[in-house]
Parts: structure tokens; sequence; C-alpha cells
């Protein structure tokens, strides 16, 4: 019996009831933080951080979460801080924990709103997460299907909701090519989407680009920002938001055009000196791979 009670207390530690940490960023602003590892079935593709705003008239919810279930744990997690309804939801990009969730939300009756071109991105790469998901959290995926946004704007789309005003801004492509930043003047809070990584490195893939990521989060940092709630880790301030995010960037970026001037090639690519971000989570696994991602961009530039 004793060993059955270890080996049960060790799966739990594995595999936690509970995917989120909810931190309160300011009054009435939460940020729901998530894994910072791959997608899983404990997880339920919510491996995000995802923002929360209570306002008198409901809430509004920043990324449904990467499945039906993922969509359902968040609520359950909303449910714990307000018995208001969300009444809207914001996509605030082209990854499945920005999106996928959608359906789940719209049987709730919330409104859904994403950029032009985070539906385009939605639509052109939806059936490939779907199948990633398949994999990764097998029969979790249960429920979710692709449901697009009901409201979508090219660069700004503004409203209010119990008094409070939000701004939205897709200022160019990021991390995805639908990437936007949500404002909350009153709260000084801006919530990001995956415009910032902290505590854990970025990614830069195909659907990226480094160079506009730059412009983006540039556009965002003229705000005047008190509280950053990020698209993956905690929520902190624009100085930390722009030594894991911004300064990686820029970084990589100078470092790969002084190889590349030198004659260096894309095999070789994977190799230069990111090592001083090597005490950003996921750094072994995804250093590399974003090299060579940028290498292939300035191929081009």
């Amino acid at each position: 019996m004793r060993i059955i009670t270890i080996v049960l207390a060790s799966l739990l530690s594995v595999f936690p009831a509970n995917a989120f940490e909810v931190q309160k960023v300011t009054e009435g602003i939460y940020a729901l933080v998530g894994e910072k590892n791959q997608r899983s079935p404990t997880n339920l593709a919510n491996n995000s951080t995802h923002g929360v705003i209570v306002t008198g008239d409901g809430v509004v919810l920043v990324d449904p979460g990467g499945s039906w279930k993922g969509a359902q744990r968040i609520h359950e997690e909303i449910a714990k801080i307000t018995d208001k309804p969300v009444k809207i939801v914001i996509n605030s990009g082209g990854q499945d924990h920005r999106w996928l969730g959608n359906g789940y939300w719209k049987t709730q009756g919330a409104k859904i709103i994403a950029s032009e071109a985070a539906v385009e991105d939605h639509k052109d790469r939806g059936s490939l997460q779907m199948s990633v998901l398949d994999n990764l959290i097998g029969k979790e995926l249960d429920g979710t299907e692709p449901v697009y946004a009901d409201t979508v704007f090219n660069e700004n789309y503004s409203f209010k909701l119990g008094g409070l005003a939000f701004e939205i801004t897709h200022a160019g492509q990021a991390h995805t090519p639908g990437d936007s930043f949500i404002w909350v003047p009153e709260k000084m809070t801006v919530l990001t989407g995956d415009i910032v990584y902290v505590e854990r490195i970025l990614g830069i893939g195909s659907q990226s680009h480094s160079g506009e990521w730059i412009e983006v989060f540039n556009a965002m940092a003229k705000l005047e920002v008190t509280h950053v709630v990020p698209g993956h880790g905690h929520a902190t301030n624009m100085e930390k938001a722009k030594a894991d995010t911004l300064d990686y960037l820029v970084n990589l970026r100078e470092t790969m055009r002084t190889y590349m001037d030198a004659g260096g090639e894309i095999i070789g690519s994977v190799n230069v000196d990111q090592s001083k971000f090597s005490y950003l989570e996921q750094f072994e696994n995804l250093a590399k791979r974003n090299a060579q991602q940028v290498f292939t961009e300035l191929e081009f530039e």
C-alpha cells in the first residue's frame, strides 16, 4: 500500500490536476499562467498565458485556450475569480491556444474578436494544428473544431465593456502573421499574446518574422505601460519583457548578420553564440531552430 501511495503521489506531481497559476496583475485583471513546456494531455494545449479582465458588465478573455477542454479549464479558473459571464474573447494571434478554444466560448454566448491576418492564419494552418494536437493531446482534443472570429478588424479595434476601454492593435507580423496587443489604458496594462515571451525562450518559426516582430514590439512599447501580461510566462513589467523578448530578437539578428557577412552558411548557423540567453527555459530545445530560421529570413532581406 505504501508503494502504491508513493507512485500515485509521484504521478500527481507529474500530471497536475490544474495546469494554471492564477496571478493577480492589478485590480480586475488576472493572468492565467500555464505551463512553459510542450502541449500535453494534462495542459490540454494551454501551455500559454491568458488574460482575464473583469468589468462591471462581464469578463473579457484574451485567448480562449488550445482546445474545447482547454477552454473549459479556463472557464473553471475564471469561475474562481468572478461569477460574471465571459462576454468577449479576443484571439491575440494564430497559435492554437490563441483560437482553437473558440467553439466552446461560442456556446457560452461570447463575442469573438480577431485581426483579419489572424483569421487568415487560422484558416491556413488550422488543419495542421489540429493534426499536431491530435498527436500531442490525443483524446483530450475531443470536441474541438475550428471556429473563426465573428468580429474581424484590419489594424485597430476599440470597444468598451462595463465602462472599461479596450484598444486592440495589429501592428504587423510577429510570432504569427496576425498577432495583436490589447491595451487597457485605465489599468496601464497591455496583454500581448505571443508578441512577448518571458522566462522561456520565444519561438521563431516559418509563420514568424523576427524583423517585423521587433517593429511590433517597439510599437507596443510606446504605450505608458505599468503591467505586461505576456503570451508565455508570468505578468511582468516592460523592462523584463524587453530583456527576454526584444533583446533576444535584436541580438540574434545582429549576431546572425555578422556571421553571414563573414561568409557563414546555413548549416553552421545553428552554432552562433546565443549563450547570453541560456537562462531562458526551453533554450536547448529552441535556440538552434530559431537561429536557422533567422538565417533564412536574412537571406531574403
